[in-house]
């Protein structure tokens, strides 16, 4: 019965891994191996749980600060990313109804929509509040949704 229990959380341990690439719950998939070789050699609950808990747990341990160097070490932000809560200024009324609106940002100018449908009139300062292919999504400075 529990060679059943540490198939499955072998099982498991690799389907969590697949999907998160986290490095983290690959060892307790090689803990649950190890306590299903222990189980088929006739070891009990207990020296079973232990051999699951110790392999995972130094597997984990010793292994992991050594991959972690060659993953990304810091998350650098995209092009688009780095705009937002950045001053624009409206040089083309913003405005839904009428399909109007254009913002000018650091020099380049943008398409711009409104982010709460409002109508915005040229001169006005807005932040960028999301940023899509072609257009920024903005609100007047100083203004919460």
């Amino acid at each position: 019965m529990m060679y059943i229990l540490w198939v499955i959380v072998m099982a498991a341990a690799i389907l969590v891994e697949a999907a998160s690439f986290a490095l983290l719950s690959i060892w307790f998939a090689a803990g649950a191996l190890a306590a299903l070789i222990a189980a088929m050699l006739g070891a009990g609950t207990g020296v079973q749980t232990a051999v699951f808990f110790v392999v995972s747990l130094v597997l984990l341990a010793a292994t992991r600060p050594i991959l972690k160097k060659f993953m990304p070490k810091k998350y650098i932000p995209t092009n688009g990313e780095l705009d937002l809560g950045k001053t624009a200024v409206v040089i083309e009324k913003i405005d839904g109804m009428e399909g109007t609106g254009r913002v000018r940002l650091e020099g380049v100018d943008w398409g711009a929509v409104s982010a709460d449908g409002s109508v915005i009139d040229e001169g006005v300062s807005v932040t960028v509040i999301a940023k899509g292919a072609a257009y920024l999504t903005v609100q007047p400075v100083n203004k919460t949704l």
